[in-house]
């Protein structure tokens, strides 16, 4: 009777055998053909923008530097920097004591070519002397007043006044340095509103026109939009940089100051309503799609295309959601468990 228990024993062993493998068999075949987590995006609707991206600083639209056309040491500075200005109005004066006195000198000398000239008029229409003494006393005079003239315009020159109105947005110079004629003291903005200028890459200056829209931000400012529009382009690009300048007028610039940076978008399409989804979500032109838990792989015809969405013109009618980020290694009628973000 002692053999068959022992039969019993090595069949008990090698049933407990085969149901370890077979649950190790179940569990291989799960964790590689059972259904794969994956996440999914809805398509969407919403505009579909197509811009150019470039960066840029608000500057004044005219500036103009402001020098005395004589040299000498700065006296008084009368503004500063951020200063607003009217027309006409004094910014700055140069000693002017040794053209006082050469004014005081000049004028002396015209006072007395004067009376010279008088004194000979009157002599010449008596008969004293000659006519000729009081032409020449005459052209003394009136090379003295012409003297005057110009020693008086050199003394104003030391002066520095506001051609138009505007704000001061550079000065430069100490009281008591001495200023070369032509020297800047002042750089002012005046004459036309701000407006913005950015570096637009060679690549893209074809896509960009005279008049077209743009949006610009600046980090300054969050939150806030700013409506631009391409007012010139540089006819010649930079070769090292490999970009073309780009003005873009602000009829209104709001916050923006001189100085500013700011992110410009240049709007070269836009449709709205459009089929959009992750622009990760694609791939070589065809995205994932669960249909009954299964993968299936979906052609597309992309339209605008940016940093994180991408426009589908066909292949989906929106009512699907696709697998994102496409994975290369998925495959057709892959059993699938969908998550969406």
């Amino acid at each position: 009777m002692a053999v068959p228990s022992a039969r019993a024993g090595h069949w008990r062993l090698w049933a407990t055998a085969a149901a370890v493998l077979l649950a190790a068999t179940g569990a291989f075949a799960w964790y590689f053909a059972g259904p794969l987590d994956v996440t999914v995006t809805p398509v969407r609707r919403g505009p579909a923008i197509d811009a150019i991206y470039a960066t840029g600083s608000v500057e004044p639209t005219v500036m103009l530097p402001l020098a005395p056309q004589v040299g000498g040491k700065l006296a008084a500075r009368l503004v500063d920097e951020g200063a607003l200005v009217r027309k006409g109005q004094l910014l700055a004066r140069l000693d002017d004591s040794d053209l006082a006195g050469s004014v005081d000198e000049q004028r002396a000398r015209a006072d007395f070519a004067r009376s010279q000239y008088a004194r000979a008029k009157a002599l010449a229409e008596r008969g004293f002397v000659a006519a000729g003494e009081a032409q020449r006393a005459q052209s003394d005079l009136v090379a003295a007043e012409a003297a005057l003239r110009r020693v008086r315009a050199l003394r104003d020159h030391t002066s520095v006044f506001a051609p138009a109105d505007g704000a001061i947005i550079r000065r430069d110079g100490e009281v008591g340095q001495y200023i070369a004629p032509g020297q800047a003291l002042f750089v002012l903005a005046c004459c036309a509103p701000l407006r913005v200028t950015a570096e637009i890459d060679e690549e893209d200056i074809s896509r960009v026109s005279v008049g077209q829209a743009v949006l610009l931000r600046a980090d300054a400012l969050p939150g806030q939009v700013f409506d631009g529009k391409v007012s010139e382009i540089t006819p010649k690009g930079d070769p090292v940089a490999r970009s073309y300048r780009v003005r873009i007028a602000l009829p209104a610039p709001g916050g923006l100051r001189t100085g500013m940076t700011v992110d410009a978008n240049l709007l070269v399409a836009r449709h709205d309503n459009a089929m959009l989804l992750p622009a990760a979500a694609a791939r070589d032109n065809a995205v994932w799609i669960v249909s009954g838990h299964r993968l299936e792989r979906r052609a597309i015809t992309p339209g605008i295309r940016g940093p994180q969405q991408l426009e589908v013109l066909r292949g989906l009618d929106g009512s699907e959601s696709v697998v994102t980020p496409n994975d290369p290694a998925l495959k057709a009628g892959r059993w699938v468990r969908p998550h969406t973000p």
